[in-house]
């Protein structure tokens, strides 16, 4: 696992760095954000979001566990798996079905690991104690791919 660090010092940074991340996704990619509450896990999905045009679908899927968002092109499926009580849950809703029909964003996704494919990107997002609007953005990944889309973003910003 290569685990990279980004530094984000507001929440436009946060946006723009999942914005970035998202012209580079396709069908299949599953990113897990990890964090606890107000770490920047909902302001990151806005910034992915919004490169493909769809910014103002957000909404918590808290308690639906998953949204579904459309462009014309490709679905978006944003997870909120905190509340499942295992990962027998996800598997009860077919979870697992969602994998390769879209680009899945998993909040809480460390919860249901044992259900994820091989390769998924994993971003632990950390508050900075001495500044608020500061987040520390530790991206774990395994596969090539992602480490070539990684080295392009951190270039590009």
């Amino acid at each position: 696992m290569e685990t990279i660090e980004y530094i984000s010092h507001n929440e436009n940074e946060t946006k723009n760095f999942a914005k970035k991340l998202a012209s580079y996704l396709n069908i299949g990619d599953i990113i897990i954000l990890s964090g606890e509450l107000g770490a920047g896990k909902t302001k990151f999905t806005e910034g992915l979001l919004s490169y493909f045009g769809l910014e103002n679908e957000i909404s918590s899927p808290t308690f639906t566990i998953v949204n579904e968002y459309k462009n014309n092109n490709i679905t978006i499926f944003h997870f909120d798996v905190y509340r499942l009580e295992d990962v027998d849950e996800f598997y009860a809703i077919g979870g697992e079905e969602y994998f390769n029909s879209g680009i899945c964003i998993i909040e809480w996704g460390e919860y249901i690991r044992e259900a994820l494919p091989k390769d998924y990107i994993e971003i632990i997002f950390n508050k900075n104690l001495s500044d608020e609007n500061i987040r520390y953005l530790n991206i774990n990944f395994n596969c090539d791919k992602y480490k070539d889309i990684f080295d392009k973003i951190i270039k590009e910003l």
